[in-house]
């Protein structure tokens, strides 16, 4: 008679999930059932080891990932968009309403609702960073995005009465400044994707090198201006600033392409490209992939900065 491990296994059996085949014998009236020979106990052993690795595998590898914690139903994810198309002193941006209806379809198919504001001054956006901030969906929410996309300076973003590097200036750092920890307890751990849309000063990306070959460029504008306290009643510390993920749209001191038709060529790129890969890509490998993108446009080149994230985010459409 042949006896399995399946057929012996209690709930302390060793031999765990090996199948190691015992032959019972008889002696009188006894059943007896021989020790399993040392090769099965080595092939128990190496099994069992396995098994714990792959446990233990499994826990770092959901430690290395930002957890969804609630099924879509009940999840109440929302983004803020902000887009300022018409100012006071500076050109109005032609095309950026594209911008807007294709980056509002990709966020809500993401799962998010969309929050959108326009034609702000550096004060407004302000206030309506601080507001979205303290919403309380986003204690039931597991992340949230943030986008902007206006004119830009180097020191930060055109409010719709700005007229030069110092009136009207949003400063990038108020960004984050209201979703830190400190002032976004709710997101407190929760990624934070920041997406901006401006120029970065007023020159070109692009330099001209003798092995170039230089390709046609589309007619297009710019989005350029001239074309840690510790509380005393808090138990343990945190950092002031984490799970920031940023993207520019283009590197400091540089112009950023927007066609009047289509839009901005980093939002179109963007969408085509989380569309494409955010069912198996996490968000800072999208990020490498908008990059690549523009590898066949030396004007403009977006460039990750401020990113805090200390997991993996993976989106996970449809989830």
């Amino acid at each position: 008679m042949w006896i399995t491990s399946s057929q012996l296994r209690s709930g302390t059996d060793i031999l765990g999930d090996v199948d190691v085949s015992l032959r019972t014998t008889t002696h009188g009236s006894a059943m007896v059932r021989p020790h399993p020979s040392p090769e099965a106990l080595q092939q128990t052993e190496n099994r069992g080891s396995m098994k714990l690795h792959w446990r233990v595998g499994q826990q770092g590898r959901k430690k290395k990932i930002y957890p969804i914690l609630l099924p879509r139903e009940t999840r109440t994810r929302r983004a803020l968009l902000i887009c300022n198309t018409e100012f006071e002193y500076l050109s109005q941006r032609e095309g950026a309403e594209v911008d807007v209806k294709e980056m509002t379809k990709l966020l809500e198919g993401l799962g998010y609702r969309v929050d959108f504001h326009e034609n702000l001054t550096s004060q407004e956006m302000d206030v309506v960073m601080k507001d979205f901030a303290g919403h309380k969906d986003h204690l039931t929410s597991d992340s949230t995005f943030l986008v902007f996309m206006s004119h830009g300076r180097r020191t930060g973003l055109c409010g719709t009465k700005s007229r030069d590097e110092t009136t009207d200036i949003l400063s990038l750092d108020t960004i984050y400044e209201n979703f830190n920890n400190k002032h976004c307890k709710a997101l407190i751990g929760k990624p934070k994707v920041v997406i901006i849309q401006s120029c970065r000063g007023d020159n070109s990306g692009a330099v001209l090198v003798s092995d170039s070959a230089i390709s046609k460029m589309p007619a297009l504008s710019s989005d350029s201006t001239n074309a840690v306290k510790q509380q005393c009643r808090e138990l343990r510390l945190i950092h002031l600033e984490s799970d920031f993920a940023t993207l520019y749209s283009s590197t400091p001191d540089t112009i950023s392409w927007r066609s009047p038709v289509t839009g901005s060529i980093f939002i179109q790129r963007l969408v085509e490209q989380f569309r494409s890969h955010a069912f198996n890509s996490d968000l800072q490998e999208l990020f490498r992939k908008v990059q690549r993108s523009f590898e066949d446009f030396p004007k403009q080149l977006p460039t990750q900065e401020r990113t805090t994230m200390l997991r993996k985010f993976y989106l996970f459409p449809g989830h």
